[in-house]
């Protein structure tokens, strides 16, 4: 479960966007409020903030939101116990507060709005309001046994370690299974191993590095592995001239049709290597 908010001053507007019926919004929450309509709850709200008038940025807004599968399960009466733990963690309690739940986009989540003064005119503090909204919402999904938002970056990045290593597997199948000769011949042996290979350009029109994109992730290939660097791809493969590197600082390659420059860095990297491997070999290299 997700918590943000932060202090505003446009309380009617904000609140209006939260009781929009298109939205099937419906309400969980109603403390110390009597009207039914954001015009009202909005005057209610400003009879309080009237007392304190230094404060600018006198409501608090937060959203609540819990993982699309938690929120499948959970009900009005749940949603309410929800936004009233929410309340207490944060400290707001004894204020005007409503509270609505959200279902659009199969995506079920709570728009909370707090009087941020209270019934002696005092404006509630609102440092790091932002962090303590998540640190609230946290609490909250632990003591209801949902799934917290350390939970949901723990599967993030475990799903995205997967990737990785299937991405490299996959990238170490195509230089054994086809052994490519060319960047060109590179791409189309992994898109035949279901990896789609893009080419990052640069303004000079110099090719520059490689994204990999697979099962929805898109990722540089130094963050897929160290070995997946575009000037280590090129290390791996032979066929490319490492005496025309030498004599004119760049070499070029044929991507998709077009004729495209390495970079001077990495046209001299793969070149310095083309000759140590020559040198162990005992061959020229033709210049």
């Amino acid at each position: 479960m997700i918590g943000k908010g932060k202090s505003i001053s446009h309380t009617r507007a904000s609140m209006a966007y939260g009781w929009n019926q298109e939205k099937d919004a419906d309400i969980v929450l109603k403390e110390f409020l009597h009207g039914d309509s954001p015009k009202e709850i909005t005057q209610e709200f400003k009879m309080l903030q009237d007392q304190n008038y230094h404060c600018k940025k006198n409501t608090l807004s937060f959203v609540i939101s819990p993982t699309i599968e938690d929120g499948k399960s959970l009900n009005k009466k749940e949603l309410e116990v929800i936004t009233r733990q929410f309340i207490k963690e944060m400290q707001l309690r004894e204020r005007q507060a409503i509270a609505f739940v959200h279902q659009d986009k199969e995506h079920k989540h709570i728009h909370l709005y707090v009087n941020r003064i209270d019934f002696k005119g005092v404006a509630y503090n609102d440092s790091f309001i932002g962090k303590r909204s998540q640190l609230a919402a946290e609490k909250v999904a632990e003591s209801m046994g949902l799934t917290t938002v350390k939970q949901i970056q723990f599967e993030k990045e475990f799903n995205l370690k997967e990737i990785r290593t299937e991405i490299k597997r996959r990238h170490d199948l195509t230089m054994k299974q086809f052994k490519p000769k060319s960047f060109d011949d590179y791409i189309k042996s992994m898109q035949a191993n279901g990896v789609k290979v893009i080419p990052t350009i640069n303004n000079q029109n110099k090719l520059q590095g490689f994204r990999f994109e697979f099962d929805g992730h898109n990722l540089k290939g130094s963050e897929v592995h160290r070995n997946m660097s575009l000037g280590n791809i090129g290390k791996q493969m032979s066929g490319i001239n490492g005496a025309s590197i030498l004599k004119e600082n760049h070499v070029s390659i044929k991507l998709a049709g077009k004729v495209i420059d390495l970079t001077p860095n990495l046209a001299l990297k793969i070149t310095k290597f083309i000759i140590k491997r020559a040198i162990d070999k005992g061959v020229g290299i033709g210049y």
